[in-house]
């Protein structure tokens, strides 16, 4: 895990894939920390993404480094919001406390179970890291 938190971490622009009925949908995200072990990224419950990453956890994480590798991603979101979590996340960026607040009533963390990462570039070569 440790190794895709720093893939993503050092291309903090990232997008996630969700299922909007049949059709995917894919918006930049930009956060992601451990907490508890786990690679965990936060959301507002007022948002598209979180009725359908509810609806159907399957998502799918992708970015491209400058040196021409790339990260996919994949697993289902599970929803871990706590006081705990929520204040581990404005810690780790503080930016967050623009649009959140511990017990805001909106303020969603979750983390990706069931997580298969492969990282790949241009020459053909690939790793898959199971978490």
């Amino acid at each position: 895990m440790n190794e895709v938190l720093q893939f993503l971490t050092e291309n903090p622009t990232f997008y996630l894939a969700t299922v909007d009925g049949d059709l995917p949908k894919v918006r930049p995200f930009g956060f992601v920390m451990d907490f508890e072990g786990k690679l965990c990224f936060c959301t507002s419950n007022q948002k598209d993404v979180y009725k359908q990453m509810k609806a159907n956890s399957n998502v799918e994480i992708c970015t491209a480094s400058k040196t021409g590798q790339w990260l996919r991603l994949k697993g289902n979101a599970v929803f871990n919001t706590s006081k705990q979590s929520q204040q581990a996340a404005l810690d780790a960026a503080p930016f967050l406390k623009n649009m959140y607040s511990v017990d805001d009533s909106i303020f969603e963390i979750f983390y990706i179970d069931h997580a298969q990462a492969t990282i790949s570039d241009m020459t053909g070569a690939s790793k898959t890291i199971q978490f």
